[in-house]
């Protein structure tokens, strides 16, 4: 991995992690990433949402994880050598929680500005734009800012929660 630097000689904005899937480059903030895992079985919960591949025990911690082709409606693909975990820290309320999403594979980091970040457009997509925080373009490739605090507590996924609170 590369880092790129948007405007030279500006330390604000900030770090994203980009990651592929179906072939669009999405990005969540650096800061919210504790470890890129090379992706391996999990274990299935009965009665869970289709994009909830299972749970992963992560040095004693019960984390979900999130097919993020699934959550968001794309077509499915065989995990393969790039697939990975991207372990996240994500705000539920006041209480922060660890969730692993599979993506098809990480790409780079780079640092953006806000001034650089437009607006997701107002359409009917694959991705709920609601997911969105903005769009940047970067090395001419369009980046899709994800806001992972939306996209890990909205739905069903706040009753996975909740199931695993109350076990």
């Amino acid at each position: 991995m590369s880092e790129h630097i948007a405007e030279t000689g500006l330390s604000e904005g900030r770090e994203y992690l980009t990651f592929l899937l179906a072939d669009e480059e999405y990005a969540v903030e650096i800061l919210r990433v504790e470890e890129i895992r090379v992706w391996s079985p999990v274990t299935r919960l009965p009665n869970s949402p289709k994009y909830v591949k299972g749970v992963l025990n992560l040095r004693g911690a019960i984390i979900p994880i999130i097919d993020l082709r699934t959550r968001f409606g794309l077509p499915t693909s065989e995990y393969g050598p790039t697939t990975v975990v991207i372990v996240v820290k994500v705000m539920s309320g006041e209480k922060e929680r660890v969730m692993g999403i599979v993506v098809d594979a990480v790409m780079e980091t780079y640092r953006i500005l806000e001034s650089q970040v437009l607006p997701p457009p107002k359409v009917h997509g694959q991705v709920d734009t609601e997911f969105l925080r903005g769009l940047a373009t970067m090395d001419e490739r369009m980046i899709v800012i994800l806001d992972v605090d939306h996209v890990m507590n909205s739905g069903e996924l706040a009753i996975v929660e909740m199931q695993g609170a109350e076990a």
